[in-house]
């Protein structure tokens, strides 16, 4: 196969983009139902609601888009990517009970860019692995090096405003630190098998439903064996029974959040894709901050850091996000697509022209069948019972910066959702 053209290049790259914008919107907009650890439900049963939803959403959407014939298709066609995408899964969950914690201690607002340092850590694998950056070039290396500065300099920032403007003590600060650049590990590496195995071809539809199994057996053992059994874990799901709908919506919307931003690492890659979604920060900072009113305790030097240090994050990753790949590093990656497909016996030509959001042979041909529609509206009743005996989140909000928010995240949802389809199909 030629060299793509120029026009397609730079076609995905502004799809990436957008894609990874989308992303950031509803990443940020998931991790607000978890400030319910501020009132006394543990992080193990936060984020074990959330998981379950996120394991109904990543079945429900895929379902609803590709169907399950062509899900298994392309799975069993790539069998190697089960076992990482289960790794990576697992990774998730592990990640996502950290971030909980860290939420706990220092508080949305401050978390959120911590844990947003997982740029460098995936940049960092997209080079030595997958050859990314590779003949990009003085200009792109420049971008990149410089965002990744940034990135340090407003986490050091960040973790400092932490310490001396947070209201709670210095070791309960420390160890939300901990938890939030502990979770920056574990997701900066998930991203390793996200690009393996779309540089082998297969949908991200496909991908996350086998991922949704490692992130659920994950965190179900994490929440039996750290609260003590699976008895105490009963008693206060019980408890939470009220706000289970909440968190259920929150890894709903994770879902989404995280699907956008599969598309976006398939289309402009770990260096390029994460950064962008992680201007989630920003509406990570915009949900603590003007819905639960999260700095309004915080004042002077440390309002300045929490600011500063945000604004600074944000411009490192549209710096690195805005390289875009030439032919050289175009090629180098290509080289990496032949030698995954050596590697597992998998059509090169098929690999390469999922890289152009082309459908493959087995996309086209499969239909769905009737249980399909069963498990969607299994999904949709799972949510009604839910939502019945529901009560409003015990917290104090800003209801008309809520509604506000709510409308950026249907403009996102919609406007990249169409993007999608009338580029690739959700290929």
């Amino acid at each position: 196969m030629g060299k793509p053209l120029a026009g397609s290049r730079n076609s995905m790259h502004g799809l990436g983009v957008a894609c990874g914008l989308a992303a950031g919107v509803w990443l940020g907009g998931a991790e607000a139902p978890t400030k319910l650890v501020s009132v006394g439900f543990s992080p193990f049963a936060i984020s074990l609601c959330m998981v379950m939803g996120v394991f109904v959403g990543r079945w429900t959407v895929p379902t609803l888009f590709k169907g399950t014939a062509f899900i298994f298709a392309d799975i069993f066609e790539k069998r190697h990517l089960i076992l990482w995408a289960i790794l990576a899964g697992a990774m998730w969950a592990v990640a996502n009970t950290l971030t909980v914690f860290a939420i706990r201690n220092v508080g949305l607002a401050i978390a959120f860019p911590l844990w947003n340092t997982n740029s460098l850590v995936g940049l960092f694998w997209g080079w030595l692995l997958f050859h990314e950056l590779r003949g990009g070039g003085a200009r792109n290396w420049a971008k990149v090096l410089g965002g990744a500065i940034a990135i340090v300099a407003a986490a050091i920032m960040l973790g400092f405003a932490s310490m001396h403007g947070s209201t709670a003590t210095h070791e309960r600060a420390a160890s939300g630190v901990v938890a939030a650049l502990g979770a920056s590990l574990m997701w900066g590496t998930m991203y390793v098998p996200y690009r393996k195995a779309y540089l082998s071809g297969m949908n991200p539809l496909s991908f996350v439903t086998v991922f949704t199994l490692g992130e659920l057996g994950t965190m179900a053992f994490l929440a039996v064996t750290l609260r003590g059994g699976l008895d105490p874990l009963v008693a206060e799901l019980r408890l939470a029974r009220p706000a289970i709908f909440w968190l259920f919506l929150g890894g709903f919307c994770w879902v989404l959040g995280d699907l956008f931003q599969q598309y976006a690492t398939k289309y402009i890659g770990i260096g390029r894709g994460i950064p962008l979604s992680n201007t989630n920060q920003l509406w990570g900072l915009g949900w603590g901050a003007l819905v639960f009113g999260e700095l309004a305790e915080v004042q002077g030097t440390s309002r300045v850091l929490v600011v500063a240090g945000s604004a600074i994050m944000i411009v490192g990753a549209l710096a690195i996000s805005s390289a875009i790949a030439p032919e050289d590093e175009q090629a180098a990656s290509q080289r990496v697509i032949a030698r995954e497909c050596d590697r597992y016996g998998l059509d090169i030509h098929q690999a390469l022209a999922a890289q152009n959001g082309e459908a493959s042979s087995v996309e086209r041909t499969r239909k769905r069948a009737w249980w399909d529609y069963l498990i969607v509206a299994v999904a949709f009743g799972i949510f009604a019972w839910l939502a019945i005996g529901t009560r409003r989140l015990p917290l104090q909000m800003n209801l008309s910066w809520l509604g506000a928010l709510m409308v950026v995240l249907a403009i996102s949802l919609f406007g990249c959702g169409w993007l999608l389809w009338k580029r690739t199909r959700f290929s």
